[in-house]
Order: structure tokens, then C-alpha cells, then sequence
């Protein structure tokens, strides 16, 4: 698989997939990532993970999002994926290739993915936005399967 396509769907899953078991060198690679980018990068590829999200038919008329806006971000975070492998963190990818293999890229970029994510979730009005959907909550349904039962009872 084409290791670029491999990042791309790896920063995607890390929205909706269990956590990878990331090796020793994929943990180097993640952690130099995390050290090498700043909030704005991050924000940078959230808004790419989000503009891409878009293009989904089933939610692409709930986006305000242009071809050029994607074209830009997309510009943005290739940029930024070439600063990461070659430059930055360009002998821990060159580690974790000859160790762990390229399919374990995608596991560095999981990790980039979720701290990109959390950059977003951790602002007041997002968080509200996410808590929004507990005024819709069943309550006693909800409370009936998580209360703990007694013994016998």
C-alpha cells in the first residue's frame, strides 16, 4: 500500500478505531511528532480531517467547505508531512521503516491524529457542542443497563 494513502487513512481511523499497538519505534516517531508540531499544525489537520469528513455524501450539504478550501488544506498538511518525515522526525521514520515496517507509519499518524483531535475537544464551545446530545438521553433506560445490580436482586 502506498504509504501516503496509509497516513491519510490511518489520521481517519484514529477517529474511529482501536487504539493500535504501536511498537518502540513507532512510539519514537509518534512522540518526536508530538514534540514537532506545534497547536496550529495540529489545528491544521484537523480542519483537514474535517474538510475531508465533508466530502461524504451523507453529510457533504452540512459542509460550507469549496474544492479550494480542501485543495488548500490538503496543500497545508502535505507540507506539514513532509516536514514531519524528512526533516523533523526523518530518522525515526527512517528507524521505524527498517524496524517495524511502513505499515507501521500509520500508527505514528494515529497518534497525530488524536492529538490533532484533542486540540479541537478541548475548546469550551466544542466540548459544549459534544455535550449537546445528552438532553436527549433516555436517562432511566440509560441508568437501567449501567446501574449495578445487587446480588440476587
Amino acid at each position: 500500500m502506498n504509504p501516503l494513502k496509509t497516513i491519510a487513512a490511518a489520521l481517519i481511523a484514529a477517529l474511529i478505531s482501536f487504539p493500535a499497538l504501536a511498537g518502540p519505534y513507532a512510539n519514537a516517531a509518534s512522540q518526536c511528532m508530538a514534540d514537532r508540531t506545534t497547536g496550529k499544525d495540529r489545528k491544521d489537520l484537523a480542519k483537514w480531517i474535517f474538510i475531508a469528513m465533508g466530502a461524504h455524501p451523507d453529510i457533504r450539504n452540512l459542509s460550507a467547505a469549496s474544492g479550494t478550501e480542501l485543495d488548500s488544506s490538503s496543500r497545508t498538511v502535505g507540507a506539514l508531512f513532509s516536514r514531519l518525515i524528512a526533516e523533523n522526525c526523518a530518522g525515526e521514520f527512517s528507524a521505524l521503516v527498517a524496524n517495524e515496517g511502513s505499515e507501521s507509519i500509520g500508527i505514528a499518524f494515529e497518534f497525530l491524529g488524536k492529538l490533532a483531535m484533542r486540540e479541537l475537544m478541548t475548546d469550551s464551545e466544542v466540548s459544549a457542542a459534544l455535550a449537546g446530545f445528552e438532553k436527549y438521553i433516555d436517562r432511566p433506560k440509560v441508568s437501567s443497563v449501567l446501574t449495578p445490580k445487587q446480588n440476587g436482586r
